[in-house]
C-alpha cells in the first residue's frame, strides 16, 4: 500500500467511525488551512403548515358560480365565482384556502386537471387580493383575507384543450362538455356535501343541454340558473351541450323521469328509430328489475354522438356521461360493440354512487381514495353492463356471448398474472393514471374490469348450480345493491360485506373462492362461469361478429391470437402482446408496419398471407417495419393460421342470464 492510499484508506476509516467528514488538511495535497471546520450536511426543511382537515359542518353562505362555456374557437371556459367568507375569517382576517378538486369519483386516481387552470383573480371589495399557491399541495390557494370582508369575487379560467394531442376535448363547434370538477374552486376545511353552491352557465345561442341539475326558472338570454345543491352534488352533475340535440322520454311506469340526452358531430347522426328507443327504454325498466330499486328521483342519460369530442364513460349518482360513434344509430347493426357503455354506467347508480367501498369515499376531492374493492365496483358493473346489454336488446345475447369469448381469450392470454394479481391492478389507476403503456399484456393494466367480470359470471353460474337454478347473481344484485329505495347516500363496504351476502344467497366458502381469483397469482383467467354456462373457449379463422364491429369503431385489425399484434388502419402498431411470436421478434408498438414479404402491408393481403402460410408452411412471414427514421425487417416463424376467439357448446346457461327478466320479479331465475 503507498503512503497516499494509507492515508486515503484511513481518512476513509475515520469518517465511517465519526459519521463525520474529515478536515482536507488530513489528506496531503490540500490547499485548506489545519483548523478549517467540516462541512455540515444539509437537513429537510419543515414542510409548510397542513391544510385545514374537513369538517362535517354546514359552511355558512351558498357560493354563487358562472361558467361561460361560449368561447368555442379558443376552447376557454371562464369561471365567476362568489364565495362567502366564513364568520371567524371574516372578522379577525387570515388565511382563507380555496381547493381545485384532483380526487375524482369514477377517476379512482387525482386527475383533476389543475395545468388547465388559468388567469386566477381574487378580489375582495374590488381590490385585489393576491393569492399564493401551496408548494406541497399544488392544487390549494392560500388568500390572505382582509379584514372584514364578508365574501371573495373569484375569477379563472379553463383552458381546455384544442386537440387530443394535449389532452381529451371537452369544447367543439358542435358541443361542450362541461364537468363542475374542473371549474369550480371550493374552501378547504368542511366535508363538501356541507358546502352548497348555486351554479350558472352561459350556452353558446340556440344551444339545449343536458344534466342532473335542474334549472330555478331563471334564464335571462343564453344564461341559464340551477337550483343550489351541495359541492358533492354539482361535481356529480357534469352538462352536455350542443348545437344539435334530441331529449328521448324513457321513464318507466314508476313515473322517475329518466331522459336520454343526444347531442351529436350532425343533425342526421340523432336519427334514432321506435325499435332503438324501445332497447333503451327496456334498459332503464330491466336494470330496475334487477335492482328492485332506484337511487334517483331523476337520471339523465348524456350522449355525445362524435368523432370530435375526446371520448368518455363516467358514472354519475343520477346521470351518466357517455361518448359513442357516429352511427350509433344511423349504423345500429355495425356499431353494437359500442352499446354496453350506457348499460354500464347506468349500472353505476348503484354499483359505485349508492354502494361504494369504504377506502373509495372521501371527505371532499383533495382526499386520497384507495381502489381495494374495484373489482366489485367496476368487475361487476362490467358484468352487469354485458347482461343488461343483452336483457334490454341493446345488444343479442349472440353478440354478448362473442364479447365475452374476446374478454376470456384476452385475460386468459395475458402473461402479466404470472407476477401480478389482480387486486394489485387496483392501484393502476394512481400508478399510470390511464396513460398509454408500451407492454399492457405484461403489466395488466386494470385488470379488474375485464377479469372481475369473469369472477362474477364464476360466481353467478355457481351460485345456480348450487341452487339448483333458484337463486342466482340477481338475488345478489338485489339485496346487495337494492336497499334504502330511493336513497341518494352513499352506503359503503367491505370485503367481508360482500362475503355476508353472498352467503345469504347461497352458502358456500365465498371468502376462499373471492380471495383465490382476487388475491392470488393464477396461471389462467377464472373461466369456470363459461364452462358452467355451456360454453368452450375455441379459436376460429374468421372473426366473431362483435370482434369485427369492436375492430371498426376502433380502426384496427386485430392479429392478436395470430402473429400477437393489432394494427390502425394506416399501419401503426397499437398493441404487441408479451410473449407473442410478435414479441419474440422485438417488434414494440408505435411502430409502423410498412411491408410484408416484400409487398407493402395491406391488412387483406396480410391475412391471406398468415392463412396461405399455414398450409404451404413456406417460411417464416417477414415484416418491413418503421421505427421513427429507422426501418428495419423482422422474421416471424408462424405457422398457426388466423385465429379469432368465440365460444362453442350449448351455452344453455348463458343464455338463461342474458335473457330478460320478467315482471313478476326480478329475482326469479332466467
Amino acid at each position: 500500500m503507498s503512503l497516499r492510499k494509507f492515508f486515503l484508506y484511513s481518512a476513509s476509516f475515520f469518517v465511517g467511525l465519526t459519521g463525520l467528514s474529515v478536515a482536507a488538511s488530513t489528506v496531503p495535497g490540500t490547499a485548506y488551512a489545519a483548523d478549517a471546520q467540516p462541512q455540515p450536511q444539509p437537513q429537510p426543511l419543515a414542510l409548510p403548515p397542513a391544510l385545514p382537515t374537513p369538517k362535517d359542518l354546514p359552511y355558512g353562505g351558498t357560493i354563487a358560480l358562472h361558467v361561460d362555456a361560449t368561447d368555442l374557437n379558443r376552447h376557454i371556459l371562464s369561471m365567476n365565482e362568489t364565495v362567502p367568507v366564513p364568520q371567524d375569517i371574516a372578522t379577525n382576517g387570515g388565511d382563507f384556502v380555496l381547493l381545485y378538486p384532483m380526487w375524482l369519483p369514477g377517476d379512482h386516481s387525482p386527475t383533476g386537471t389543475i395545468d388547465q387552470l388559468g388567469g386566477l383573480n381574487v378580489r375582495a371589495d374590488g381590490k385585489v387580493v393576491p393569492w399564493v399557491r401551496d408548494t406541497v399541495t399544488v392544487s390549494a390557494f392560500h388568500i390572505q383575507v382582509p379584514k372584514g370582508t364578508k365574501e371573495l369575487k373569484v375569477a379563472y379560467q379553463l383552458l381546455t384543450p384544442v386537440s387530443s394531442k394535449e389532452g381529451r376535448v371537452v369544447m367543439t363547434d358542435a358541443m361542450v362538455n362541461v364537468q363542475w370538477s374542473a371549474v369550480s374552486l371550493y374552501p378547504a376545511g368542511y366535508f363538501t356535501r356541507q358546502i352548497m353552491v348555486k351554479p350558472q352557465v352561459t350556452f353558446p345561442t340556440g344551444w339545449d343541454y343536458g344534466t342532473a341539475l335542474r334549472p330555478d326558472g331563471g334564464k335571462t338570454g343564453d344564461t341559464v340558473s340551477f337550483k343550489p345543491v351541495s359541492f358533492n352534488v354539482l361535481v356529480d352533475s357534469p352538462i352536455f351541450s350542443g348545437k344539435y340535440f334530441r331529449k328521448i322520454d324513457l321513464t318507466q311506469a314508476d313515473k322517475v323521469p329518466v331522459t336520454l340526452n343526444v347531442m351529436a358531430d350532425k343533425p342526421e347522426d340523432l336519427a334514432a328509430t321506435d325499435a332503438q328507443i324501445k332497447a333503451h327504454k327496456e334498459l332503464v325498466h330491466q336494470a330496475n328489475l334487477l335492482f328492485g330499486s332506484h337511487h334517483y328521483d331523476h337520471y339523465d342519460f348524456l350522449l355525445a354522438l362524435t368523432d370530435k369530442l375526446g371520448g368518455i364513460g363516467l358514472e354519475h349518482h343520477q346521470s351518466s356521461e357517455n361518448s359513442g360513434p357516429r352511427g350509433y344509430f344511423t349504423q345500429w347493426d355495425k356499431t353494437f360493440a359500442a352499446r354496453d357503455l350506457l348499460a354500464h354506467e347506468f349500472t353505476h347508480s348503484w354499483n359505485g354512487k349508492y354502494r361504494r367501498p369504504a377506502d373509495l369515499w372521501a371527505a371532499n376531492f383533495n382526499t386520497p381514495q384507495r381502489g381495494s374493492g374495484l373489482w366489485v365496483y367496476e368487475g361487476q358493473t362490467q358484468y352487469w353492463g354485458y347482461v343488461l346489454a343483452a336483457r334490454s336488446g341493446l345488444m343479442t345475447a349472440l353478440q354478448v356471448q362473442q364479447a365475452l369469448a374476446e374478454v376470456a381469450a384476452v385475460y386468459d392470454g395475458r402473461q402479466g398474472r404470472l407476477w401480478r394479481p389482480l387486486i394489485d391492478t387496483t392501484n393502476d389507476p394512481v400508478i399510470a393514471q390511464r396513460a398509454a403503456q408500451s407492454w399492457r399484456s405484461w403489466l395488466r393494466s386494470e385488470d379488474y374490469y375485464s377479469e372481475g367480470q369473469l369472477i362474477w359470471l364464476d360466481a353467478d353460474t355457481l351460485i345456480r348450480k348450487l341452487s339448483e337454478n333458484k337463486k342466482s347473481l340477481n338475488d345478489f344484485a338485489k339485496l346487495f345493491f337494492g336497499t334504502n329505495n330511493g336513497s341518494f347516500i352513499t352506503s359503503t363496504y367491505q370485503f367481508d360485506d360482500v362475503v355476508k351476502a353472498l352467503n345469504t344467497v347461497q352458502p358456500y366458502e365465498w371468502a376462499t373462492f373471492l380471495h383465490q381469483r382476487v388475491y392470488e397469482i393464477r396461471d389462467h383467467a377464472p373461466l369456470d362461469g363459461l364452462t358452467r354456462g355451456g360454453a368452450k373457449l375455441v379459436f376460429n379463422e374468421k372473426p366473431s361478429d362483435y370482434i369485427t364491429s369492436y375492430s371498426t369503431l376502433r380502426h384496427v385489425n386485430d392479429f392478436l391470437f395470430s402473429l400477437g399484434f393489432a394494427v390502425s388502419k394506416k399501419g401503426a402498431l397499437v398493441e404487441v402482446l408479451w410473449g407473442s411470436p410478435a414479441w419474440q421478434a422485438g417488434i414494440t408498438r408505435d411502430q409502423e408496419l410498412v411491408a410484408v414479404n416484400g409487398e407493402a402491408y395491406d391488412a387483406d393481403d396480410l391475412k391471406e398471407t398468415i392463412t396461405a402460410d399455414k398450409v404451404k408452411n413456406s417460411g417464416p412471414i417477414t415484416l418491413l417495419l418503421r421505427d421513427g427514421s429507422r426501418f428495419h425487417s423482422v422474421s416471424i416463424p408462424y405457422h398457426g393460421g388466423l385465429r379469432y376467439p368465440n365460444l362453442e357448446g350449448s351455452q344453455d346457461g348463458l343464455k338463461a342470464i342474458l335473457s330478460p327478466l320478467p315482471d313478476k320479479g326480478a329475482a326469479q331465475v332466467q
